[in-house]
């Protein structure tokens, strides 16, 4: 199925992350369709990225930036849009299970708030009149933990609870200017970035056998692939009356009955 996704700018924050990264994926699938993909992220891995693409015949642009500050962001986004003069898609990336919990400073907790959360207010609220113009749309990241829980994560918890609210708000507040918002969850899915946490555990075979274990469909994880498809199909014209929706791209983690899983 062809997305019509050629030619349109993507604006994709958190995109520079390690190869097989959740960010990095969605970012080559964009390129694969002939989207204009335009990266923020603080890492200058995405200068590397986007020079592979560029080679590959495709336009694409990335502006270093620490979504934390909001200067950055704003000069980001003007850069974005003084060169290709238009925006159709935001895509919010950016997420750090950093482990912010009760024990941790005030601090600690708004700069968790500032990078999960207050980063995606930024970049859409930057954007916004050139998403006006373009009658575009907005897809969140998001994660199952603002669902469920984890444990000793609260400005993880947090910031991804809020990025749902501002996903159903923006829904509402757009409708008028017919800018859809969506956001897709995610609960286990294999990145370098889970295989670097689930080494630090004791035992950590066993730990991530339990957890695919309680994965109801094939008993096993989301493939970044799997997310990147739900993701490109969601923001194209294909998905042009779906607007202020949670979906969830997960295997029946969050939602499907317990009784699954007893052996």
């Amino acid at each position: 199925m062809d997305l019509n996704l050629k030619n349109k700018v993507v604006v994709i924050s958190g995109a520079a992350g390690k190869e097989g990264s959740i960010g990095e994926t969605i970012l080559q699938r964009l390129a694969e369709e002939g989207a204009i993909p335009a990266v923020i992220d603080r890492n200058d891995r995405g200068f590397g990225y986007v020079e592979k693409i560029q080679k590959k015949g495709i336009d694409a642009l990335f502006c270093q930036t620490d979504v934390t500050q909001p200067e950055q962001v704003k000069n980001a986004v003007e850069t974005i849009a003084k060169k290709y003069g238009r925006i159709d898609v935001v895509l919010n990336n950016v997420g750090v299970n950093d482990g912010v919990g009760l024990d941790a400073s005030y601090e600690e907790f708004m700069d968790s708030l500032k990078l999960n959360m207050v980063s995606y207010f930024l970049i859409v609220k930057h954007a916004l009149p050139l998403l006006k113009k373009s009658k575009g749309n907005i897809l969140n990241i998001g994660s199952k933990v603002a669902l469920t829980g984890q444990g000793r994560t609260s400005g993880y918890a947090a910031s991804k609870g809020g990025v749902l609210g501002l996903t159903r708000e923006w829904a509402v507040d757009l409708v008028p200017y017919g800018i859809r918002s969506n956001a897709v969850i995610i609960a286990e899915s294999w990145t370098p970035s889970y295989d670097t946490w689930i080494k630090t555990l004791p035992d950590s075979e066993q730990k991530l056998k339990s957890i695919i274990k309680k994965i109801p469909l094939e008993n096993r994880m989301t493939s970044t692939d799997e997310i990147a498809n739900v993701c490109l199909f969601t923001i194209s014209d294909r998905s042009s009356h779906t607007t202020g929706q949670f979906i969830f791209v997960d295997g029946g983690y969050v939602h499907l009955d317990r009784s699954l899983l007893t052996e």
